[in-house]
């Protein structure tokens, strides 16, 4: 039993009949290690080596076993790729992906998709096997209920810096049958260009592009004292600098002063006015801030004027 106790091992305790099979336990064995509930049956043919509640990992293990062959695919890939800290939505399902033309019936917790492409885009020597990251992704983000789930998605997955928006292109390249696809690309194409965050591609799409302002210079470095920092979108012609603050809260004091002193250092250091908005005025409010951010433009020396898009409604005004 040296071998199942090997393989139990890798697999976080979790087995198939087929694999017990196939390593020489018997099915008098098997059923003697059932009875006395040192296996016990998490799917049919598939068993783990105790009694208690399984991790995520036991469940996603357990239910590639029983479709096998098999790998994880959407949220559940995603989450194999980048580890125990991810934490999806809905835990209680895990997905995985099987080949076209399979009939299965899905046990509780278990989804089971059909691939047309299977065998190409697996990671077949990872436990569990699982989908690739940048189809997965793609993935995960055509099946978004949201736009803005969508770009969250695709942005976080670039941001995190376990993919690069020319990775998922690329990917995106050999994938003619995704559902969103030309929008997608697109996304993909301003990520690439900078925009790194949700709200960053909001302000990009909502606010400077539809309403004519000039293009911005995105997370440009800058030398303040001995620090280095990122700043979100700077309108060097005119000194402008517009921070972008995705949290719908500041976490405590402390970050709250960093951000003022921060501000105040982009005065003091570039002569650079700053103005910090969050996702309301972007999302509610694209229409208006535009106007505002063009009246500080024109203020400051920019020779344009803010444009009316398809969605303002009355004429642009920035009250």
């Amino acid at each position: 039993m040296d071998e199942v106790a090997r393989l139990l091992g890798e697999q976080a305790g979790v087995l198939s009949r087929r694999q017990a099979l196939e390593l020489g336990v018997t099915e008098v064995q098997i059923a003697r290690l059932l009875r006395r509930r040192e296996w016990v049956v998490v799917h049919p043919g598939v068993y783990v080596q105790h009694g208690g509640p399984l991790t995520w990992l036991q469940r996603a293990r357990a239910a590639v076993l029983y479709s096998w062959p098999a790998a994880l695919m959407l949220e559940s890939a995603m989450r194999a790729h980048e580890g125990p800290g991810r934490r999806l939505r809905d835990e209680s399902v895990i997905h995985v992906a099987v080949a076209r033309g399979r009939r299965l019936v899905e046990p509780p917790g278990v989804r089971v998709h059909h691939l047309r492409d299977l065998e190409a885009r697996v990671l077949w020597n990872l436990g569990p096997p699982r989908v690739r990251y940048d189809d997965s992704v793609l993935d995960v983000a055509a099946a978004a209920r949201t736009d803005l789930d969508a770009i969250a998605v695709l942005a976080n997955a670039c941001g995190a810096r376990r993919t690069t928006a020319a990775r998922l292109l690329g990917a995106l390249g050999a994938r003619s049958r995704l559902p969103r696809r030309p929008w997608i690309r697109d996304i993909l194409v301003d990520v690439a260009e900078g925009t790194c965050s949700v709200l960053e591609h909001g302000y990009l799409t909502r606010v400077e592009r539809p309403h004519g302002l000039p293009r911005g210079r995105r997370q440009a470095a800058a030398l303040s004292g001995q620090r280095t920092s990122l700043r979100d979108v700077l309108y060097e012609q005119v000194a402008l600098l517009v921070e972008l603050d995705g949290r719908l809260f500041h976490t405590s004091p402390e970050a709250r002063d960093r951000d003022l002193e921060r501000d105040l250092d982009s005065v003091v250091d570039r002569r650079e006015e700053t103005v910090r908005l969050g996702y309301a005025q972007v999302f509610d409010r694209g229409c208006r801030t535009a106007a505002k951010l063009g009246s500080i433009l024109e203020r400051r020396g920019w020779s344009g004027a803010a444009q009316k898009c398809p969605t303002c409604s009355g004429l642009l005004q920035p009250g």
